[in-house]
């Protein structure tokens, strides 16, 4: 059982002397993980011919019907762009950044720093491909259940919310494995899970009386705070052998006996 008061401890533990470097992935993390964007205005001039909508010409509309292609030409080549973006750079950068927040969580008990090229973990080795099927497949489900109604959109994004950091464990577990474990490890943890949010609200509204900027302060003890609870929620799918040390990559201890996992492939997601 976990408390919120202690996994805000133990992430100003983990921040403590490297609080800037966690600012600087945090920014990043802000960055691709959203943002916000202004919208122009524009006025066209048809000329004579369009100075009432009763009057416009034949040609009129056919340039009506060209613009209007031409801007969902654009439309959906910036969409592409941005879907082809948040796939295969957004999601294995956000796998890393989690990697790099849990690495510095045990290293700040050592008295160890954690390297900002960690963020860079996805991109290594093998861990690419098996990162971005994953991340593809836990963002199409958000996005079927998104489109049901909100309420089960915001259930299913806590009951996925561990994903990123199962990948940042073992890359190579696969999409269907990593979320059915998170959506074991989340069992009725996401109104708590929902409580730790709220509790940031103060802080937030404080950082948005400072010009909105003192938000971005705000992010690396929100990130650090959750990867003190996916270490929680770890230990206890551990000890209730939700899943085994091989698949998060941990050295079995020589006291417990093997004992073989059943994976249901068939749990609704």
């Amino acid at each position: 059982m976990w408390s919120r008061s202690e996994l805000k401890e133990r992430a100003k533990k983990a921040l403590s002397g490297t609080y800037w470097k966690a600012f600087g992935i945090s920014l990043i993390l802000s960055l691709i993980g959203g943002g916000s964007g202004g919208g122009g205005g524009f006025n066209f001039s048809f000329g004579n011919n369009s100075d009432n909508f009763g009057n416009i010409s034949q040609s009129d509309w056919g340039f009506n019907v060209r613009l209007f292609l031409i801007f969902l030409v654009v439309f959906m080549i910036i969409m592409t762009i941005a879907i082809v973006f948040s796939f295969f750079i957004s999601n294995p950068l956000m796998v890393g950044i989690r990697k790099y927040f849990l690495e510095a969580s045990v290293a700040s008990e050592n008295g160890e720093e954690v390297p900002f090229g960690m963020i860079g973990f996805s991109f290594s080795g093998h861990n690419y491909m098996f990162v971005v099927k994953s991340m593809i497949r836990q963002t199409l489900y958000l996005i079927g259940w998104t489109l049901l109604f909100v309420i089960p959109g915001i259930i299913k994004g806590y009951a996925y919310a561990m994903v990123p950091y199962i990948l940042a464990d073992n890359p190579e577990i696969g999409s269907k494995r990593a979320i059915e474990l998170s959506n074991k490890m989340t069992q009725g943890e996401k109104w708590d899970m929902f409580v730790l949010d709220l509790s940031f609200i103060g802080w937030y509204l404080l950082g948005v009386l400072a010009c909105f900027v003192g938000v971005l302060f705000v992010n690396p003890y929100y990130n650090a705070t959750h990867a003190e609870l996916y270490r929680n929620l770890r230990q206890k799918a551990l000890d209730q052998k939700m899943c085994t040390f091989e698949e998060l990559n941990f050295k079995k201890p020589e006291d417990q006996p093997y004992e073989e996992i059943e994976i249901d492939y068939s749990t609704e997601f």
